[in-house]
């Protein structure tokens, strides 16, 4: 496993809640004694344009410190996917998140859609041929949904039950509808117990990474990889992502 990690995810690159400061120690100091830490190369403007308008870009790049950390998150989210195909379980532990963002806009904290720029970039490359992404935040991906509602070989999935049991037996048995040669996960954890969502135990995250681990390795040889989305008690955030890291072992 390895994680790709920025200073620069820690700064304070934009005044709203996914920026402020203390949002990442917890599962840095966690993290970093169990997992290789890897510092990420920025996307270039011409993979980010894979998923997004040239406006959109404009948008972005009038600040200049949230466009350097934007092009970061969606950098290290590249570099996972990378890592995934060479048959290494990754996870970008990024900020800003990026499921909120649409080919033309953004909202939720998120600038550019970084699993979609990672997933797109493959499927142009024909490294892969198709993708399916388990989004298990507490909102709907709606940017996600909009990039690719029109692309055949990505599916998506979110889930709509709403208790602990019922979220995890729904995401298992859904999983046998699908085919797909990667698996991208938009990993947020205010689904979580002690989160916005108060549902998911640190247990469920860690089953969650265990059922999506026994799919990639069923249906596409282990490639597997993850990006943070959303998340807003750090400490929390930092137990239930080491359990979903932990259950991807399992």
């Amino acid at each position: 496993m390895k994680i790709f990690y920025h200073d620069q995810f820690a700064a304070r690159y934009a005044s709203d809640p996914a920026a402020d400061h203390g949002r990442l120690e917890p599962s840095l100091k966690l993290l970093s004694e169990k997992y290789a830490f890897v510092e990420p190369r920025p996307a270039m403007k011409e993979e980010v344009l894979l998923v997004h308008t040239d406006r959109h870009y404009r948008d972005i790049a009038g600040d200049e410190l949230l466009l350097e950390t934007a092009l970061l998150a969606a950098g290290a989210t590249i570099e996972a996917s990378d890592t995934a195909m060479a048959g290494e379980y990754a996870f970008a532990l990024c900020r800003p998140p990026g499921h909120h963002a649409s080919p033309d806009s953004s909202w939720g904290f998120c600038y550019f859609n970084n699993l979609a720029v990672a997933v797109k970039r493959l499927l142009n490359s024909g490294e892969i041929n198709s993708a399916l992404i388990v989004d298990f935040d507490l909102h709907y991906g709606d940017g996600t949904a909009n990039i690719f509602q029109a692309e055949p070989a990505v599916s998506f999935w979110h889930g709509g039950e709403n208790s602990r049991a019922g979220y995890l037996k729904e995401l298992e048995a859904d999983l046998h509808a699908y085919k797909a040669d990667l698996v991208a996960v938009s990993a947020g954890f205010d689904r979580g117990i002690d989160d916005w969502g108060s549902m998911l135990t640190a247990e469920d995250y860690r089953e969650i990474g265990r059922i999506l681990s026994a799919f990639a390795a069923m249906e596409c040889q282990g490639r597997l990889f993850a990006a943070l989305e959303g998340g807003y008690n750090a400490n929390a955030v930092a137990k239930n992502l080491d359990a979903f890291l932990d259950g991807l072992h399992i």
